[in-house]
């Protein structure tokens, strides 16, 4: 007897100290039994009170050699599990869906380059003296694949012979060199080079744009007039040449998904703003496609990306962007939201007397930091850790 209540005490002890929803540890019998003696347990969500016992537990106490027949849990078993087991009410963001809850906007930091302290780092750059000379030779309407629309600006100007782009998202952004009338020119020529208001369509003659063009510093063109202005300012991003990143799918850099992810929160339903990726064509941060291709070689050697430029005679950084600030400003824009990791980019597109102001810098942390996807590679990690450490990118480097 004495050791049948030491068993029974064990069991019960055990039983409390697990969670409720745990059925009771289990003692199996080596006892065999008949199936037909057992009562079939009353599994209903009402039963709140311990299972009736069976006639087997009867005849156990004035056998204390008998094995403990098996115990049905004392928990009523209607009661629910406990909230850490139970699925979330919303499906978490990084798992696709229509009833997906995601982020309307990115969250901007505000900047101020007039003082030290505004988030636009300790450097420097140097500035051109006078903003290069652009304009808009030609735009065309650009249906994408992801359902979004876009409009694609070609810029001449006045310092190379390259042909640098704007890529546009919102009707209400508009070029005013594009716009301005040019001598001799017939509707069509206007409708043919993209000097247009509206959609077009077969069968369109006129431009809707007749005459000279008010310049009142927010738009040039009555369409901008009729459209409100939002108060919110534009997200801009300033978008290197990669042909390594955007098109031979390189691991070695981040550039083709920034540009992609600049695309993406530029074409939002909720961004009312508009946005802008100036993409300039400098290739290998200036030094030229075949130079950085030299440059893969010196990294594959042990070098870093900065390392490399140095050693084939080139500045870490050979980029410029006067001509973004004059695309920027041709298209009407004084203060803009700037996507970037860059703090001396900030001062860089401002430009030397800071025609433009760049109110809020937003990040470009990559997607695979966030949980979103994205890729990660020896070389792209690499590649981001010295863009941190020796070019003063701001990156936390706890993603890596």
């Amino acid at each position: 007897m004495p050791d049948l209540n030491a068993r029974q005490c064990q069991s019960e002890t055990t039983t409390q100290q697990l969670p409720s929803f745990y059925s009771p540890q289990t003692e199996t019998t080596s006892t065999p039994h008949n199936d037909d003696d057992v009562e079939p347990a009353d599994l209903s969500s009402s039963a709140n009170g311990p299972a009736p016992a069976s006639p087997t537990s009867n005849t156990s106490s004035s056998n204390p050699d008998a094995e403990l027949p098996l115990r049905l849990p004392t928990t009523p078993l209607a009661q629910p599990p406990p909230t850490s087991l139970l699925s979330p009410a919303f499906t978490p963001p990084a798992t696709p869906g229509t009833g997906t809850p995601l982020p309307s906007e990115p969250r901007g930091i505000p900047v101020d380059s007039s003082v030290p302290t505004g988030g636009c780092g300790s450097k420097r750059p140097r500035l051109l003296e006078s903003l290069p000379e652009v304009e808009c030779a030609v735009r065309a309407r650009i249906p994408t694949t992801s359902g979004a629309e876009m409009f694609l600006h070609l810029y001449t100007n006045n310092v190379d012979n390259k042909e640098h782009l704007a890529i546009v998202f919102g009707r209400q952004i508009r070029s005013r060199s594009l716009d301005a009338p040019r001598e001799g020119e017939t509707e069509l020529d206007r409708l043919v080079r993209g000097a247009y208001t509206g959609r077009l369509y077969p069968g369109r003659e006129e431009s809707g744009l007749a005459g000279p063009q008010i310049d009142d510093g927010n738009t040039s063109t009555q369409e901008g007039v009729n459209e409100q202005k939002e108060e919110t300012t534009p997200l801009v991003r300033i978008h290197s040449e990669c042909y390594t990143g955007e098109t031979v799918w390189s691991a070695r850099c981040d550039c083709g998904e920034q540009l992609d992810e600049a695309a993406r929160l530029m074409s939002l339903s909720s961004n009312k703003a508009g946005g802008i990726i100036v993409y300039l064509r400098q290739e290998g941060r200036g030094i030229g496609l075949g130079e950085k291709l030299k440059a893969y070689n010196l990294q594959d050697l042990g070098n870093d990306t900065v390392e490399a430029n140095l050693l084939l005679r080139h500045p870490a950084d050979a980029r410029s962007y006067g001509l973004a600030t004059a695309i920027l400003l041709d298209l009407g824009q004084k203060e803009i939201r700037l996507l970037t990791n860059n703090p001396e980019k900030i001062r860089a597109v401002e430009g030397p007397h800071r025609e433009i102001i760049v109110k809020e810098r937003v990040a470009m942390v990559p997607l695979s930091w966030k949980g979103r996807g994205g890729f990660r590679a020896p070389e792209v990690e690499g590649y981001l850790k010295t863009k941190i450490e020796k070019m003063g990118h701001m990156l936390d480097m706890g993603g890596l």
